[in-house]
């Protein structure tokens, strides 16, 4: 087997004393989607921000164990080099208001003090927004606020500022919760396609949606990680009756 992009070796997350990520070994391979589901408060979004080290930043947040991204441990890293590697995708659409949409898909670079020419940027803006989907509904006003876009077209300028970086490895935290159906399927889409060049995790409450666009399936519950398995078998044939229960809508 290729080796793993991203691996987990006892990955354990904490609120202060609470216990809320237990114990978590997963491995996942390059150019996979993986979606994690499970019920509110079972360390979903833990999970995910602690891979790219946003967990630390929260009030009383810590990680205890490894996540490893082509064999480093990240607590071993440099944040700044962890957060250029593994780009990240939130619940609502954050453009940077004050920014054209312009500067907000070079912003990563503009805030980390990288200089390019103006060239080079308009290069990483056409690139980024062509593979977002978003360049030919934006290409003649790229110097307005990306505030003017519509929610889903916020959330595709969030997806081109993530990967204009060229990150291995893009993270959403439930990114299509606050759009409409229409902008959803787009997203859902753009997925697809991206991940001939990325590997994309997920976190969704959306079973439908999983079933969708995942390759692979993590189910949590409790802050443990129950379960881990290609999404068809997992929807048909789950191996624990914790993740039955969950598809089946038989939780209390």
């Amino acid at each position: 087997m290729e080796n793993p992009i991203v691996k987990a070796e006892n990955y354990n997350g904490y609120f202060g004393d609470n216990h809320v990520v237990k114990d978590v070994n997963i491995s996942i391979k390059k150019h996979e989607v993986i979606a994690v589901m499970g019920p509110s408060g079972c360390g979903k979004t833990t999970f995910l921000r602690g891979i790219n080290r946003m967990h630390e930043l929260i009030p009383g947040g810590t990680s205890k164990g490894k996540i490893l991204l082509d064999g480093q441990n990240v607590f071993d890293m440099n944040v700044i080099y962890v957060r250029y590697k593994i780009g990240m995708v939130f619940q609502r659409p954050n453009p940077f208001p004050n920014l054209s949409i312009y500067e907000n898909v070079v912003a990563g670079y503009m805030l980390n003090g990288i200089k390019m020419s103006k060239a080079d940027k308009d290069v990483i803006v056409e690139r980024s927004l062509t593979s977002a989907a978003l360049w030919n509904e934006v290409k003649d006003s790229l110097h307005k606020k990306g505030t003017f876009l519509s929610g889903g077209q916020q959330q595709r300028l969030c997806i081109a500022r993530a990967i204009a970086m060229q990150p291995e490895l893009i993270l959403f935290d439930e990114p299509t919760s606050a759009l409409d159906p229409i902008s959803t399927s787009s997203v859902e889409n753009l997925f697809h396609e991206l991940k001939s060049n990325y590997t994309l995790i997920i976190v969704t409450h959306n079973m439908q949606q999983a079933a969708r666009v995942s390759d692979k399936t993590a189910f949590f519950y409790m802050g443990e990680l129950v379960e881990f398995d290609d999404t068809k078998k997992m929807f048909t044939a789950p191996a624990d009756q914790r993740t039955q229960n969950y598809i089946t809508g038989r939780f209390s």
